[in-house]
């Protein structure tokens, strides 16, 4: 049951991975700050805000928004941190127009909620009126347990007054340089949602939470890889084990009052009206008796669509998972019992002749077929349900979850925002060969990823050779990298190729005609050296940055956005101090914005030796043609994975990167 706090309330907090869902009527900053057990901050590095989004166990989202979600591990806090204040700000005058005061807006509300987005408390900041800055809440640690206490301290001198209060040295320095941030598109902001018709109350009962498979790591050369990650940094496993975790930034469905600089304020519990976040899924129409539900695309938990779809596709794919196991137990239970029957029964040699060990015999393969006959419908009708799901729901996905041959493709533009997640391809089992699950990936990145040149042992791979199959490859990485770009928001992601031998220039060719890389594909050994030079120098600065609590310190004009790098035809051309680089990539670049997409042959690549095994097994491995290389550790499948291919003739690929393009030049003037 959510505890609805009042100011000055506390409240246990029986979970350690929390989310902090923050809804207002108007764009605001979110930040957070750690302090010691006397609540005082003891430096800029004990501060997360949209210039400095990560620290130990704390996330906060980039942009200014009218609705925010901030990711909390309480478990991942070191000794010295007692507590967890979350901050709240208005944007400074020169971060755009709106207002300069919480008493001209609707009264803010804070959620704190668990990953699968139960509600643990709430509180609606009242009473605010000059203040520009707010304490909503902290997280404290007493006695070796966390609790939750609504605060609502506001400041009316803003984000300096507030560090000040908090025992902040560099008070005013780190308030301007996070207006600065804010000024200069580091973070964008983000309007609240309109609000809907009245007439448009759209309540039903809420759908169970379904959620995306845990984050794993790639298995050794022999066994299939895991199930790739929708949630970073868990167990693999199957969904709905610990739930979702934040798409930071993203603009939730909730419908709070519009801003305005004038008349009265409805202070009223948010909770208590129909645009409260979040707001109900879409309403099933009534099944008629005896008969399943019709399926609604939507139809899951999430404060936005965008998160119910995510929710409902890996609900989709929990399923069709736990059906096909108990589909496949129930054969195996079918074979061991006909097998046991059998032996009992010919035990005895006298049934070893005549017609009673025939009959036997027949008597035991009825009753297995008449299990598995029963299994299979079971399954049938499991499926005929997932398969209607689907045809509701693929239609209804946005961009970035969508196949290229979606019609949302003709309709697009350069996103805002980044999404939750990205497509990498569809998953499948044999019992369901008609069925695609979508396979998301959650963004950012949190590893690179390998596409497999080499042949693999899935009929398609057998009958491809190895100069088709190396083309293939490159094909699939740039299809990949298209789609980064798309989803992205223009100057928010670069693309950099290698290319030594000029061996992929062909299968690279949408990326380099429309002009959406940050420069030629780099070749021969001087390109080589130039780009990871480049970048490592890179991830070095924005660590060193990181580290010493001073990330506003880095050069005039560095490049805030997001980098990825495509290898091809590794590892010809690569010297040690190369490979050295790639591997310093794969492990400490994601941390830093910094991501690899090799394209190589793992089996060509084995004159390194162990040098790079730590390479491969830090990358998800991905493959250009269909092959079932994935494996979901929960239950023992081996998940086909089929890459996402752009319809043979289309100019869809085209038509997005030349928007991409366009939008990259208007945003560098």
């Amino acid at each position: 049951m959510t505890a609805e706090l009042v100011r000055g309330q506390n409240h246990p907090l029986s979970q350690s991975r929390l989310e902090i869902r923050i809804s207002a009527g108007t764009p605001v900053v979110a930040a957070a700050a750690l302090g010691d057990e006397n609540g005082r901050i003891h430096g800029t590095q004990w501060v997360a805000h949209p210039g400095a989004p990560t620290q130990p166990g704390l996330e906060v989202p980039r942009q200014a928004a009218a609705d925010h979600r901030l990711a909390v591990d309480l478990d991942a806090m070191t000794d010295a941190v007692h507590r967890v204040s979350v901050l709240l700000a208005l944007p400074a005058p020169g971060g755009g127009p709106g207002p300069t005061r919480f008493g001209a807006v609707a009264a803010p509300f804070v959620a704190v909620t668990g990953l699968d987005g139960t509600e643990v408390a709430s509180y609606t900041i009242t009473g605010l009126e000059a203040e520009s800055a707010v304490v909503a809440l902290e997280l404290y640690r007493r006695q070796g347990a966390w609790k939750v206490r609504a605060v609502g301290q506001g400041y009316a001198g803003g984000l300096a007054e507030l560090l000040t209060d908090q025992g902040l040295p560099q008070a005013g320095q780190l308030a301007a340089g996070i207006g600065e941030a804010v000024a200069q598109g580091l973070a964008r902001s983000v309007q609240a949602p309109p609000s809907r018709p009245s007439g448009g109350d759209r309540s039903r009962q809420a759908a169970a939470p379904a959620v995306g498979p845990d984050q794993g790591g790639t298995a050794p050369e022999s066994p299939p890889d895991p199930v790739p990650p929708a949630y970073g940094g868990q167990p693999a496993g199957l969904p709905g084990r610990d739930g979702p975790q934040p798409a930071y930034g993203g603009a939730g469905a909730a419908d709070p009052a519009p801003a305005t600089g004038a008349g009265p304020i409805d202070y009223s519990h948010p909770r208590r009206r129909t645009s409260a976040p979040p707001p109900p899924p879409p309403t099933a129409p009534p099944a008629p008796p005896g008969r399943p539900a019709q399926p609604v695309a939507g139809d899951a938990t999430g404060w936005s669509m965008e998160e119910r779809l995510y929710n409902q596709v890996w609900g989709m794919f929990e399923d069709l998972a736990r059906t096909a196991a108990a589909y496949r137990s129930a054969v195996d239970f079918a074979e061991s019992r006909m097998d046991k029957e059998l032996e009992q029964a010919l035990s005895d040699p006298r049934n070893r002749i005549g017609g009673q060990g025939d009959a036997a015999r027949e008597a035991a393969r009825a009753r297995h077929d008449r299990l598995v006959d029963q299994a299979r419908e079971v399954l049938d009708r499991d499926l005929a349900q997932l398969l209607a799901e689907a045809e509701v729901v693929e239609p209804a996905l946005p961009p970035a979850f969508a196949r290229w041959d979606n019609p949302v493709w003709h309709a697009y533009r350069v996103p805002m925002e980044i999404p939750m997640a990205l497509r990498l391809g569809d998953l499948s089992l044999p019992e369901a060969d008609r069925l695609r699950i979508p396979m998301l990936l959650r963004l950012p990145l949190e590893r690179g990823l390998w596409i497999d040149s080499g042949r693999t042992g899935s009929l398609d791979g057998a009958f491809t050779d190895s100069h088709d199959m190396r083309h293939l490859a490159v094909e699939a990485a740039v299809t990949h990298a298209a789609r980064l770009l798309a989803v992205h928001p223009a100057g928010e992601f670069a693309v950099h190729v290698i290319d030594p031998a000029g061996s992929g220039a062909q299968a690279l060719a949408p990326l380099t005609r429309t002009g959406v890389l940050a420069a030629p594909p780099a070749r021969g050994a001087a390109g080589v050296a130039d780009v990871l030079g480049r970048l490592t120098q890179r991830v070095d600065l924005v660590q060193m940055a990181l580290r010493g609590g001073a990330p506003d310190a880095l050069p005039p004009g560095f490049d805030t956005s997001q980098q990825l790098l495509i290898v091809n035809d590794f590892p010809h051309g690569f010297d040690d101090r190369a490979v050295n680089q790639l591997r310093y990539l794969a492990d400490e670049g994601p941390s830093v914005g910094v991501h690899l997409m090799m394209v190589a042959d793992r089996e060509e690549s084995a004159g390194y030796g162990p040098l790079l095994d730590p390479l491969w097994r830090s990358l998800l491995r991905l493959t250009p043609v269909a092959d079932d290389h994935l494996a979901d550790p929960w239950v023992g499948h081996a998940w086909t994975y089929e890459p996402p291919l752009v319809p043979p003739g289309s100019q869809v690929l085209h038509q997005v990167l030349t928007q991409v393009a366009a939008a990259r030049r208007s945003w560098n003037r």
